[in-house]
This record gives structure tokens, C-alpha cells and sequence, in this order.
């Protein structure tokens, strides 16, 4: 079963992505920010994240740039998400290491066809 780590500080959020990956038949856990979400990669590093750009403690940027100078932390496929469809904001995720993004709020289709596309479902 392919694990996916949410990181989101929201609880709604974060509660609306577990169910739909569950549905998906992944396994989830969770963070509230890019600081937890560290910690939860050290203890097992998933197969896929679903990263909020704009937390507290510890932003996604920082977060992806922590991660991938871990060992395995190239592994993961990171998917930035966002509310808003700004190209720039898009592009600078990407060029910070994200693999794709996912526009908030999650919609079922749209998350099975991103982890599709990226051969995660």
C-alpha cells in the first residue's frame, strides 16, 4: 500500500485528503507544518505529499528544500497545493523541487488523475 504524508495546517484540509486517499486505497499520516512534516519523513519516508505552500514553523519552500537534501528525500513525489491557479507561484513549486500540484479544493478526479499521471495510482 503506497503511503501519502498530508502537510496542510489545515485540519479540514487535512481531513478532506485523508478520506479521498483512502478511498484511493493509500495509506495516510499527517502534519501541521513543514517542521512535523520533517519529522514525520525521518521516521518514514512516504511514497507521495500533498504540501500546503503557506504554513507556520516551517513553510512547504522549506520544507522541500529540507527534504530533498535527505537521504531518500528525492524519492517522495511532492505535490504543491494551492488555491490559486497563479503561474508564477506554480512555477517557482516546481523549480523548488515539487513534482506537480494539485489545486485546492481537492476534488476526487482531479487527485486520482495527478497521482496517475505521476504513476502513483
Amino acid at each position: 500500500m503506497k503511503h501519502c504524508l498530508v502537510v496542510d495546517d489545515s485540519e479540514i484540509i487535512r481531513k478532506v485528503a485523508r478520506q479521498l486517499l483512502k478511498d484511493m486505497a493509500f495509506e495516510t499520516s499527517e502534519a501541521e507544518n513543514g517542521q512535523e512534516a520533517l519529522e514525520r519523513c525521518n521516521e518514514r519516508m512516504p511514497d507521495a505529499i500533498l504540501l500546503d505552500w503557506h504554513m507556520p514553523v516551517m513553510s512547504g519552500i522549506e520544507f522541500l528544500s529540507s527534504l530533498r537534501m535527505q537521504q531518500n528525500g528525492d524519492k517522495p513525489v511532492v505535490f504543491y497545493c494551492t488555491t490559486e491557479n497563479d503561474a508564477v507561484d506554480i512555477a517557482r513549486a516546481l523549480a523548488a523541487g515539487a513534482d506537480e500540484y494539485i489545486l485546492k479544493p481537492y476534488d476526487r478526479e482531479a487527485i486520482r488523475a495527478k497521482m496517475a499521471e505521476m504513476g502513483m495510482a
